[in-house]
C-alpha cells in the first residue's frame, strides 16, 4: 500500500476506500481506480486532508458527479475527493441560495423552484453536481452558471472561505475553482418571476435536448467547445465522423460532438476519435477544435490530445 494513505485514512470520519473503481463513479463510466477515494463527513475534515496532502507532497482531484471528465485506464495517482450530497448548512434568502456543492444539479431547480425564483431552468438535466456545474461553468443555449453565481466557498489546505465570482475567471465552460481549490457551497441570486412560465420553458428545453442529445447513454456531454460562429456537432459531421467508433467509444448517431461508451470502451478509445475529429476538422476547415472534457490521472505517453 502507498505509504501516505493509512495516514490520510486517519483523518477521515466519513468514508475511505483505497483503490476505490472511478469508472462507475463517471457519467461516462471509463477509467481505473483512485489511489485513495474518500467522502469527508464536513469542510474541517476536508481541510485537514488537504492540509496533509500539501504536507506529504500528495495531488489531489475534486470528482463531482464525473460529468465532463476522462479519467486514464490507469486510474489516478493521489486523493480523489467526492463530497457528500448535503455538505455545510444551505439557506434561502430572498432572491439568493446557498446550497451544498455535492448535491445534483437537478437540487438547484428544486431548491429555486421551492423558494418561488425563476432563472435556474437550464440546469434541469445537465449531469454532475453543483461544484462541478461552478468548476465547468456549465450551461446550455439558454444560460450558464456565470449568470447566477454570486460566490462559492472553497476548502484549501488552510482552510475554509467564500471567493466571489468575480474572482473565479469564469468563461465558456471554465474556471479557477480547480486550481484555487475544492468547492463545498455556492450562492446563487435568481429572480423573482413566472413560475409556471419557467416550468414549461424548462420542460420544452428538456424535450429538445432528449430528442437531439444521448441523454440515456453513458457520455461526457460536449466534448470540444465550439468554435465562435460554429458548432463542434457540424464539423464532426461534415468531416463523416458521426457514428464512428474505435473500440467501446463512439462519435453518437444522435450529436456529433458527443462521444458514448458503447460497452466495455477505455480512455484509450476516446483519445483516438478526439484526436482523430481534429485532425480531420483541421484539414479541411482550418479550425482546431478544443477540448470541453477534462483529463484527469496517469495517462501513457501515447494516450494525450495531440498538438496541433
Amino acid at each position: 500500500m502507498t505509504p501516505w494513505i493509512p495516514e490520510l485514512t486517519a483523518l477521515v470520519r466519513g468514508e475511505a476506500s483505497p483503490g476505490a473503481p472511478l469508472a462507475p463513479r463517471t457519467s461516462v463510466r471509463i477509467g481505473g481506480p483512485a489511489d485513495l477515494l474518500v467522502r469527508p463527513a464536513d469542510a474541517g475534515e476536508l481541510v485537514s486532508l488537504l492540509s496533509a496532502c500539501r504536507r506529504l507532497g500528495v495531488p489531489w482531484l475534486a470528482l463531482g458527479g464525473g460529468a465532463n471528465l476522462l479519467v486514464a485506464d490507469r486510474g489516478v495517482r493521489g486523493l480523489v475527493v467526492r463530497l457528500p450530497q448535503a455538505f455545510g448548512a444551505e439557506a434561502a434568502e430572498e432572491d439568493r441560495l446557498i446550497l451544498s456543492a455535492g448535491a445534483p444539479s437537478s437540487h438547484l431547480v428544486a431548491a429555486a423552484q421551492a423558494a418561488a425564483l425563476t432563472g435556474a431552468e437550464f440546469a434541469a438535466g445537465i449531469p454532475g453536481t453543483l461544484g462541478g456545474l461552478a468548476a465547468m461553468n456549465a450551461g446550455t443555449r439558454s444560460g450558464e452558471m456565470k449568470d447566477l453565481l454570486v460566490r462559492v466557498e472553497l476548502a484549501t489546505p488552510d482552510g475554509l472561505g467564500w471567493v466571489a465570482a468575480e474572482a473565479l475567471g469564469l468563461g465558456y465552460r471554465q474556471s479557477r475553482i480547480a486550481e484555487l481549490g475544492i468547492c463545498t457551497r455556492i450562492e446563487v441570486r435568481l429572480r423573482r418571476g413566472d413560475l409556471a412560465a419557467a416550468r414549461e420553458a424548462m420542460r420544452a428545453d428538456l424535450a429538445k435536448r432528449r430528442a437531439t442529445q444521448p441523454l440515456t447513454e453513458p457520455t461526457f456531454g460536449s466534448t470540444f467547445r465550439n468554435p465562435p460562429g460554429d458548432h463542434a456537432g457540424r464539423l464532426i459531421e461534415a468531416v463523416r465522423l458521426k457514428g464512428h467508433a474505435i473500440g467501446g467509444a463512439m462519435w453518437s448517431t444522435l450529436h456529433a460532438n458527443w462521444v458514448v461508451n458503447r460497452g466495455g470502451a477505455r480512455a484509450a478509445d476516446v483519445l483516438g476519435l478526439v484526436n482523430l475529429a481534429r485532425s480531420r476538422v483541421k484539414e479541411a476547415f482550418g479550425l482546431v477544435l478544443e477540448p470541453e472534457v477534462r483529463l484527469a490521472g496517469e495517462f501513457l505517453a501515447g494516450e494525450r490530445i495531440e498538438a496541433l
